[in-house]
């Protein structure tokens, strides 16, 4: 089974950064798309950013410009650099791995962290 587990984030001041880390266990073939989704309180999960393994990435317009998505040294972690963040990008952020190669939106994701809070004040 796979399992994401994500650390970071924290409170912030807008304007200032966070960083999200996530490593993810299991089988390394069941893990390729590695993305992370902004979970907001009845509102359900959107998409952030993705990365392929090739290392190809997609982002959310909102973000494009303040955030990167990078493979950290192993191949099975990610993490999110947010920078000019901004009090809309509050959420819990979650990390989820797909079995698919190609990132985009839509792409189903099949395993899901428990998420990681990020809050940005002012």
């Amino acid at each position: 089974q796979v399992q994401p587990v994500e650390s970071g984030g924290g409170s912030v001041q807008a304007g200032g950064s966070l960083r999200l880390d996530c490593s993810a266990s299991g089988p390394a073939s069941r893990i390729n798309c590695l993305g992370w989704f902004r979970e907001i309180p009845g509102q359900g999960r959107a998409p952030v950013a993705m990365i392929q393994p090739d290392g190809g990435s997609w982002y959310a317009d909102s973000v494009k410009g303040r955030f990167t998505i990078a493979r950290g040294n192993g191949r099975n972690t990610v993490y999110l650099q947010m920078s000019a963040l901004k009090s809309e990008d509050s959420g819990l952020y979650h990390c989820a791995a797909s079995e698919r190669t190609t990132c985009r939106l839509g792409t189903p994701f099949h395993y899901w962290g428990h998420g990681a809070q990020v809050t940005v004040s002012g």
